[in-house]
Order: structure tokens, then sequence, then C-alpha cells
């Protein structure tokens, strides 16, 4: 089994594109659901979301505010999971409840594991 990143994209800014409360349950609840099917299947390793403030490091020692440079889509949250190929991982991203929200993406990542 190889281990896989799932980096999950949305717009974290603009007010619109913001849940209300009441949505907010519905869509963790999905969410708890989605990773509590992969975790189910023993391929779930860990995983977290990630606050809204941030900074942004370039080269020559630039430091911005973040954690986007010039786009509103913003790394929200990740997951690990293990998954016999890229198909399989995937798979799993595209059962998140996230994609169900305009613009939003799951990106897909292999992780070297060096020995």
């Amino acid at each position: 089994m190889d281990e896989f990143l799932l980096l999950m994209r949305l717009d974290i800014i603009t007010k619109e594109a913001q849940p209300s409360p009441e949505q907010m349950q519905v869509y963790m609840k999905m969410y708890q659901d989605w990773v509590g099917g992969i975790a189910a299947q023993n391929k779930f390793i860990g995983g977290t979301g990630l606050s809204m403030e941030g900074k942004v490091v370039k080269s020559n020692n630039v430091i911005t505010d973040g954690p986007f440079a010039e786009i509103k889509e913003s790394i929200a949250g990740f997951i690990m999971v293990k998954a016999k190929d890229f198909e399989e991982a995937t798979g799993f991203a595209k059962d998140c409840p996230i994609l169900q929200g305009e613009g939003n993406s799951v990106e897909v990542r292999k992780i070297n594991v060096k020995s």
C-alpha cells in the first residue's frame, strides 16, 4: 500500500461562498461520514482542517499575509490515506463532500516514503 495526501481546496474568503451555521453542521456530518467510511476500510492515516490565517514566504525573504497569494481558492484541510494506487486514492477523493461546492477541488498526491 502507498500513502496519498488529499488536499481539499475551496474558497475560504468570499462571503457568499461560506455556508450558514446550519449548512456547516450538515457538511461536517457528511465529511465525518466520508472519513469514517475510509477509516472503516483501515485506510485512513490522519488529517485535519487548517486555519484561515497564515503567511506566505517567498524567495528573498518576502513575507505576505496568506495563506493564499493571489487566488481565493485555498487549502482548507487535508487527509492522508493508504491506497493500492492512484486510482483507489482518486476514488476516495471523488467522494469528498467538499466537491459539492462550486469551484472546490481535491488534489491527490502520492507521498514519497524514503526507506
